[in-house]
Parts: structure tokens; sequence; C-alpha cells
């Protein structure tokens, strides 16, 4: 590998905070496999002589810019500085307030921090976790009637990343391990709000899934945990469960949170 791609380097600059940026950087940095590429951010950016000593930086150092900055102005002095000294810069939120611009005729409030602003929506999403928190692995068969969403499956279907991932979205989410000796709570059959959905996944999958639990607890890995029979008869079980509720299922084998978050989301 050559020094140049040892030491990459994304610059992200924003008059917010620069998340925005970050999630846009670290999901190009995951399609490449660029684990050794660095992200160096530069945060709350007001004046066009941060901008011009920041490019500057970029110039000497190598690699490129990606930014969210909503006054005009700044953009404008980007695209300036960025053009004469010949480096690559991406504005992520720029054209897409042009295209709402000219499709709704909106005007935009230019103000930063916009995603992170403590309104309503910021509150939901707090009280969203902490209840998606308390409520995860069944720890509380109440929350069941109160949750927007309710995600049951065996062990190792990720309901408890799921959960938390749906719960940054503001959604109060409850999941339910399903395990052949234990008999559900009578909550889970008298639910009325929430949206069930069942988490299955190939028993071959699982078997590697847990397999590597086991590792890494330092547990050998031939107990029943991880045998396919058991996990066969588990998930059977746990279908039965799913066909009597008359839920949603969803295959998660080699699926992303963020993919089975989605059709998720698609049937609420």
């Amino acid at each position: 590998m050559s020094d140049l791609k040892r030491h990459s380097v994304i610059y992200l600059v924003s008059d917010s905070v620069g998340e925005t940026a970050e999630a846009v950087a670290r999901a190009t940095i995951r399609q490449f496999d660029a684990h050794e590429t660095k992200i160096k951010r530069y945060g709350h950016v007001r004046t066009g002589a941060e901008l011009r000593s920041i490019v500057e930086e970029v110039s000497k150092q190598g690699g490129f810019i990606t930014y969210t900055l909503v006054q005009p102005e700044l953009r404008e002095i980007m695209k300036e500085e960025s053009k004469r000294l010949n480096i690559r810069a991406v504005d992520i939120m720029g054209p897409m307030m042009e295209a709402f611009v000219d499709s709704f005729d909106g005007a935009p409030n230019r103000m930063p921090g916009m995603l992170h602003r403590l309104d309503e929506d910021y509150f939901r999403r707090v009280e969203a976790i902490e209840f998606t928190v308390s409520c995860d692995d069944g720890r509380d068969p109440r929350s069941l009637l109160e949750a927007d969403i309710i995600l049951v499956g065996v062990s190792r279907t990720s309901k408890t990343p799921l959960s938390i991932f749906l719960a940054h979205k503001g959604y109060k989410v409850a999941n339910l391990p399903l395990i052949p000796e234990v008999k559900p709570p009578q909550e889970l059959y008298r639910i009325t709000k929430g949206l069930i959905a069942g988490l299955t996944m190939v028993p071959e999958q699982m078997l590697k899934i847990r397999h590597e639990r086991l590792r890494a607890l330092g547990l050998s890995p031939g107990a029943k945990y991880a045998e396919v029979e058991r996990i066969r008869e588990e998930l059977e079980y746990a279908h039965s469960i799913m066909d009597r509720l008359r839920c949603v299922k969803i295959d998660v084998t080699d699926k992303a949170i963020e993919e089975t978050a989605g059709m998720i989301l698609d049937h609420m």
C-alpha cells in the first residue's frame, strides 16, 4: 500500500457539529473497505478566514473536503478556495437545499445545527431511547403494550442493536427473546397498538454467529446453545409463535441493521 493511501484523510467542515458529513464519510469509507482512511473534523466554522485556513491545510497535507455549510456565503467561499487550490470539495447539503427550493419554492432557515435542535422531536427520541433500554430482552412485559414496535426472535437475531437503532429514530421499542422452555408473557397476545416484527435467520448463519459469541466469551463452542439441532428447534418454536401472532416476519440473514430497520418501518 502506498504512503498516500496509508495516510488518506477526509476533512469534514461544518458550521455545526459536522455529524451529517461524518455519517456520509464513514458510509463511503465502508464501501471501499478503506479502514486506514482517517477523518479530521472542523466544526462550528463561522468565518471565511477559518475556511481559507482549512483549505490551505488540505492543500499541503493532501486529501479532500466534504462539507455541510448552510450559509450561502460560506459555501461560496469554500467553492472558490477549493477551486483556487485545486482541492476536491464535496458539498453535501447545498444541492439538496437547492433542489428543495427549486421544487417546492421553500426558503431555508440557514441556521446551523438544525439537525440537533432541542425541539419536540429531539425529546421524543430521548424518551424513546430511555424506554427501549429499560425494555430490552423482555425485561418489562408490561412495556409490550406501550411500545410502537415489538421485536421477537431467538437469541442472536440482532434484537437489541436493532431496537436501539429504531429508538434513535424516535420509536419506542420492546424486544422479547423466544425460548422453547419459556412461555411468552400474556401481554404479547394482547398488543393492539404496536407493530410486531418477528426476526428469523437461516440456521447455518446463526450457528456461525453463536460460535463466535461463545468464543468471545471464552466458552466452549460445543455448548448446546451452538448446536444446529438446538438452533432448528428454537427457530421452529419461534415461527410457531410468530404464526400465532400473525406478525411481520423478516429474515435478517446477512442484512445490515439499517436494512432491517427500513423493512420494519415500511410496515409502520
